[in-house]
């Protein structure tokens, strides 16, 4: 039986190198990486990450997340019928083409998908794909609670990547305001890829392709496949420094996870509730990036050219500058004992001593604070600075 288990596993794995999404999302963060390093060099002159960033951490930052999920999955027995993967793949693949990442938050994903298939039900409707008969679904089958159980662990691990990547990723722009003034805003946008094994009742598998191989334990027959589940995520922020603004963005939709999660388990015993918590849930999902969009104004700049000093717009990694502890917001005031206001004075003053740099920051919170590095000769000639002017 091992040796079955650990054929089923492999074969599972091999399943999801036949899922369009996997490469469709592979060229999506390409093309995001490209057009942050271009925008980047656009209004800074270089890029503050690697332009493979997004395509490197597409399903790196999430693997620890689908592995707990794929755990809990296989031992509840969350079974998903073969249709509701399929819809889930095309609304993803769609979401993907036309570029808009909000429809690819995992509770709007299976609130789209399980509508899909009880209007499918309701209206009598069959399609089929690849030899593979779509049908609908009733209020009354296990499926909606299976996929509200699953769209909430998914949130849960959509509110944490935001939280712990959201500030991370954030790229830079420059804007000018409808007074005319420049200020600098972040935006993120990012997909990962969360590679969930998922349980297969046998009966499905084996209608549709018998030579899928199968094991049983005791009674009852199943397969496994694992299944490239995309998050999308995009938000910009400009009256808030992305260090304060991502973290709170990711505990409301940890918050929501949490409650979606409850309501899969109570739509054990009452399945419509487990319907009525998908549609809610996607709608709090949309009201959550609405709320933190229409607060950010656009003549509000958290970071934006001041009288007392310079401000610091982004960081290179590896940099001098991140050596220092140097943050996103915070103001230099002076450089090697001079005064600096411009990004031309900075450099200036970075001359006095071309082996030591030493800063008086004001922080956050306004207080003064002392860095110094030493400085070296591969450094950058700006100790890795991004100023906003």
């Amino acid at each position: 039986m091992i040796t079955d288990i650990l054929i089923e596993i492999a074969l599972a794995i091999g399943r999801m190198f036949l899922n369009p999404v996997l490469y469709v999302s592979i060229i999506v963060a390409v093309i995001l990486g490209y057009q942050r390093v271009k925008r980047e060099r656009k209004y800074f002159h270089v890029r503050i990450l690697w332009g493979w960033t997004e395509a490197i951490g597409l399903i790196k930052d999430g693997l620890l997340f689908a592995l707990i999920i794929s755990i809990l999955s296989i031992a509840f027995g969350l079974t998903v019928p073969l249709e509701l993967l399929f819809v889930l793949t095309i609304i993803s693949l769609i979401a993907l083409i036309i570029y808009v990442f909000h429809i690819l938050s995992p509770i709007i994903l299976f609130a789209l998908s399980i509508l899909v298939l009880w209007a499918f039900d309701y209206l009598g409707w069959k399609i089929n794909l690849f030899g593979i008969e779509i049908n609908g679904i009733t209020m009354s089958e296990g499926t909606v609670v299976t996929a509200t159980i699953l769209a909430g662990l998914l949130v849960v691990a959509e509110g944490l990547l935001i939280r712990k990547k959201g500030a991370q990723i954030a790229s830079p722009i420059v804007e000018n305001s409808k007074r005319g003034l420049r200020g600098v805003a972040f935006t993120s946008k990012r997909a990962w890829i969360l590679p969930i094994f998922l349980v297969i009742p046998g009966s499905v598998i084996d209608a549709y392709f018998p030579w899928w191989p199968q094991f049983s334990l005791g009674s009852t027959q199943f397969s496994l496949i694992l299944f490239p589940v995309v998050i999308g995520f995009q938000q910009l922020t400009r009256s808030k420094l992305p260090i304060y603004f991502y973290p709170k963005l990711g505990r409301a939709v940890i918050i929501l996870g949490e409650i979606v999660i409850i309501g899969g388990l109570v739509a054990y015993f009452l399945p419509f509730v487990g319907f009525l918590t998908l549609i809610v849930g996607a709608i709090i999902r949309i009201g959550i990036s609405y709320i933190y969009s229409t607060g950010q104004q656009k003549d509000v700049y958290a970071v934006s050219a001041k009288s007392g000093g310079v401000m610091i717009a982004g960081i290179l990694p590896n940099s001098p500058a991140e050596k220092m502890g140097l943050v996103v917001g915070e103001i230099i005031r002076k450089v090697n004992g001079v005064e600096v206001q411009t990004e031309r004075q900075l450099y200036e003053a970075l001359q006095v001593n071309a082996a030591h740099c030493r800063l008086e920051v004001l922080n956050h919170e306004r207080e003064v604070r002392l860095a110094q590095h030493v400085v070296h000769n591969n450094d950058h000639h700006q100790i890795g600075l991004l100023i906003a002017e």
